[in-house]
């Protein structure tokens, strides 16, 4: 009998302390970052041992922290390229998160790098619905407890990575419908858990077909969204339905908040905010992350003096050139990114390349020179009426020194700087073949040309087909495959002043007749007898050549 009563009593007081827990409120704390892209030093953002700074102090405040990351994180910048990703998880792993979910870009190393980086982080890489031969590649979900109350939380990638980022990069992966997994984890947490938790890199942009929104609005049990991909900051979140979706913008410009208030078993309030770069530097750098990112740097100095290759000419990356002219140091990098990726051609802006190269070996840091803001390479589907246009804005300005001078490869064109802005290009063909209004290119530029930089805004316009790696290091490997190069100015981009009906070629000093009649892909001998030049090897600085264009 005694027994019996002293096993009731235990079991009363089981009953009684768990509903002493749930009667007491309880409140959970969420930071939250996204698509940081690797930039962990201050500059647009606040920089990474800000943001340490930031948790640290919330973690020395609050009994409840968790601290989360929504992907694109791994890649981007030369401080996680060069070593692939291993020193962004190192900082990650001093600011102590607990999960992140790979975005598109953390793929771009490859499927199996990634994995590497899962082991070398202290913290679960989740994402419930990428598989490979059936079985998911990542953890789907953990379960943290905080003061009695149980939260979940599983991982959503989108299956956008498929085509946005190089195919070896995911060949042989599966990225299941995020909708139908996001079910699936509601209905294995449900019983397991108090409050869920979906950390997505979906996006909210209405160009998805898979968003965060859709998530919340089909998919019932989803206490809190935690997303990155369309970089939009939500200062105070978007609540659909019971479901709270929030997102921290882009490149460490803020460091998103989330307080969830649990009583009685159940969720009573969640509110979002968000902490810009100004704020935050009310606040103290967390000095471990800034000493392990000096160090990071220093040990970067001595890769980027590894050489690799020889080029032997000089590369002419200066500013009065390439944003007014073909260079060839701009034929050098468009050709690059035409090998890499699957395109008909490539158009960047002349802005973009920062430096020349002396002729003779080519260091690594060259290459950061040349290209110093860390974009990558996306592939948009252009019409050739909305190709035009961008040519059009391309050389809008000309002879100013604009930044949005356009250099190719895949394609050549020619226009008249005397005519009006928008009406100068006189001809364009892409592959050797004339530009058909009608018909659909897959044109490669960088990130900040397809989001509409430099005023682009057709570029913004046309659906991304796929993304591929940062434009350094596509160069890097094209020359390193190689070992010397020798690019030449060939023609690309022309100029001629319209006469009457006709368009005219001014020679300049170093010209011959052979090499223009090549950049103009015509036969010598037909510009000699447009021109009444009888002897080829005969022509001067300032003579103007009847050049016939389609």
């Amino acid at each position: 009998m005694k027994r019996k009563f002293s096993s009731v009593l235990i079991i009363l007081l089981l009953f009684i302390s768990s509903v002493l827990v749930y009667c007491d409120s309880v409140e959970i704390i969420v930071l939250h970052s996204n698509d940081t892209h690797s930039r962990v030093e201050a500059g647009e953002g606040m920089g990474f041992a800000r943001l340490a700074g930031l948790v640290n102090k919330y973690r020395s405040e609050e009994e409840n922290v968790l601290v989360l990351d929504a992907g694109d994180t791994f890649h981007g910048q030369v401080i996680a390229n060069l070593a692939r990703g291993e020193s962004i998880a190192r900082i990650l792993n001093l600011i102590r998160y607990d999960a992140l979910v790979p975005g598109n870009h953390d793929f771009n190393y490859g499927q199996e790098r990634l994995l590497e980086l899962d082991k070398i982080t202290d913290f679960p890489i989740i994402s419930a619905n990428v598989k490979k031969e059936g079985r998911r590649l990542f953890t789907p979900y953990i379960i943290k407890e905080l003061s009695g109350v149980r939260v979940g939380i599983f991982g959503l990638s989108t299956p956008e990575t498929a085509y946005k980022t190089h195919p070896d990069n995911v060949r042989g992966l599966v990225f299941e419908d995020p909708v139908e997994s996001a079910r699936e984890m509601v209905e294995e947490l449900k019983d397991k858990t108090d409050l869920i938790i979906a950390l997505t890199h979906l996006g909210i942009s209405g160009d998805s077909q898979y968003t965060s929104k859709m998530l919340a609005e089909k998919v019932k049990g989803i206490d809190l969204i935690v997303d990155g991909h369309s970089h939009d900051a939500l200062p105070a979140g978007l609540l659909v339905d019971d479901t709270l979706i929030v997102m921290a913008g882009e490149y460490d410009k803020n460091l998103g908040i989330v307080r969830i208030t649990f009583e009685d078993g159940r969720v009573i309030d969640k509110k979002a905010e968000l902490i810009d770069q100004e704020k935050a530097g009310e606040f103290p750098e967390g000095q471990e992350v800034l000493q392990l990112i000096e160090e990071i740097k220093e040990k970067n100095a001595q890769e980027l003096s590894v050489v690799l290759g020889e080029t032997e000419v000089f590369l002419d990356g200066e500013r009065g050139q390439v944003r007014t002219q073909e260079t060839n140091l701009g034929n050098l990098i468009t050709d690059a990114i035409l090998v890499d990726v699957e395109a008909d051609c490539v158009m960047i802006n002349g802005g973009g390349i920062r430096s020349s190269i002396e002729k003779g070996e080519i260091q690594k840091g060259d290459i950061i020179s040349v290209l110093p803001f860390g974009n990558y390479v996306v592939v948009k589907e252009m019409s050739g009426e909305l190709l035009l246009e961008a040519l059009e804005h391309g050389v809008s300005a000309y002879p100013d020194t604009a930044g949005i001078f356009p250099q190719v490869a895949g394609m050549s064109f020619v226009f008249e700087p005397a005519a009006s802005a928008g009406e100068r290009i006189v001809e364009v063909k892409v592959g050797g073949t004339a530009l058909d209004p009608e018909k659909l290119y897959k044109v490669a530029t960088n990130d900040f040309m397809a989001a509409g930089g430099d005023e682009y805004t057709m570029f913004a316009e046309s659906p991304v087909i796929r993304e591929a790696g940062s434009m350094e290091e596509i160069v890097i490997n094209y020359i390193s495959s190689r070992g010397k190069v020798k690019p030449k100015v060939e023609g690309r981009i022309l100029m001629l002043e319209k006469k009457g009906d006709h368009y005219y070629y001014t020679v300049k000093s170093g010209d011959v007749l052979s090499v223009i009649a090549y950049n103009f892909k015509l036969d010598m001998e037909e510009i000699a007898e447009l021109n009444d030049i009888e002897d080829l090897d005969l022509i001067y600085p300032g003579q103007e050549l009847l050049i016939p264009v389609e």
